[in-house]
């Protein structure tokens, strides 16, 4: 697994540059991922938001966990969330302290944690020569940080994530 470093304000792109550094399906995921943040109430987007608008919306997410159960019980957990499993990080910033501080307002409306998962997804695309961060980036980005409430929804399934960032980290995705 690859270290994973934070936006900070001077090398974070710019909105509109961000755009174009993510594939369609990614990009979809994140706005995804603010509504439901939005709707949910919840001050920021955090891991545990990615997470689910990566399970619920691209099919080669899911198929790294093996076609198991676990994808179902995932997105039980990930549904619970504003009706019981995670109440606890209502109103509360994820910061897993996995991650250097980033300053407040670093990535407006996103957690240290969830910035530094895209960041982390970014670098991975970058390391495989691609043009653009997919999906599967972002699924082995969010998996790195083992104090991220997606790791802890991850666990909750059942599902081994070190396991799950091994076979990651073998399939690099050809998106670009």
């Amino acid at each position: 697994m690859q270290n994973r470093t934070a936006y900070s304000g001077g090398d974070s792109p710019a909105p509109e540059d961000l755009e174009t550094r993510l594939t369609v399906e990614l990009a979809s995921v994140i706005s995804a991922a603010r509504r439901r943040a939005t709707r949910d109430g919840d001050r920021q987007v955090d891991t545990a938001h990615l997470l689910h608008g990566l399970l619920e919306s691209d099919p080669a997410v899911r198929a790294a966990f093996d076609g198991g159960p676990q994808v179902a019980r995932l997105l039980g957990y990930l549904v619970q969330r504003s009706i019981g499993y995670g109440l606890q990080w209502h109103g509360t910033v994820e910061d897993s302290g996995a991650v250097p501080v980033v300053a407040e307002g670093a990535v407006p409306g996103w957690s240290p944690a969830a910035a530094a998962a895209l960041d982390g997804a970014l670098d991975r695309a970058h390391a495989r020569y691609a043009t653009r961060a997919g999906c599967l980036d972002l699924l082995a980005a969010l998996v790195d940080d083992p104090e991220s409430r997606a790791v802890e929804v991850l666990r909750r399934a059942s599902v081994d994530t070190a396991r799950l960032a091994h076979r990651l980290d073998g399939e690099r995705p050809g998106q670009d």
